[in-house]
């Protein structure tokens, strides 16, 4: 099954999208049009209002960046801290199924949490700006 690791930079790619492209649509309201009914419902849950924008922030451009694989693991990381807030003080109470659980928010902390330690892979622009990045590595397959 060794041949699968050739598909690692295809994996990496397709949890970036996915990610970046959930994080963009639920950020997107937040940072055009609606930040202060978002700072508004976060001191509601007896967070500091300026957190919503480190919230709304980290969705929004934290999903661009992770989508175009640049910053990727410090934006993985605003992502990760962003959702588990979420699930602890929004989703954790509604259980893990359900109406408003906390299974979808869990699975894109996932996906952010493997993206801090593999970082977006070959197919990133973090790739390409790495010191020696962008060309084929010299050691044999």
């Amino acid at each position: 099954m060794r041949y699968l690791d050739r598909l690692q930079p295809l994996a990496l790619l397709v949890m970036r999208l996915a990610l970046g492209a959930v994080m963009v649509a639920h950020g997107y309201p937040k940072v055009f049009g609606g930040l202060h009914h978002h700072a508004q419902f976060v001191a509601s849950l007896g967070l500091p209002a300026w957190t919503a924008y480190l919230s709304a922030f980290a969705e929004f451009f934290g999903g661009i960046l992770v989508l175009v694989g640049l910053f990727t693991r410090a934006a993985a990381f605003a992502i990760c801290i962003d959702l588990s807030v979420a699930i602890a003080k929004i989703h954790f109470h509604n259980g893990l199924i359900g109406d408003h659980g906390y299974e979808f928010p869990l699975a894109l902390a996932a996906l952010a949490f493997g993206l801090i330690f593999f970082g977006g892979g070959a197919i990133a622009f973090d790739h390409i700006r790495a010191a020696g990045g962008g060309g084929r590595s010299s050691k044999s397959s």
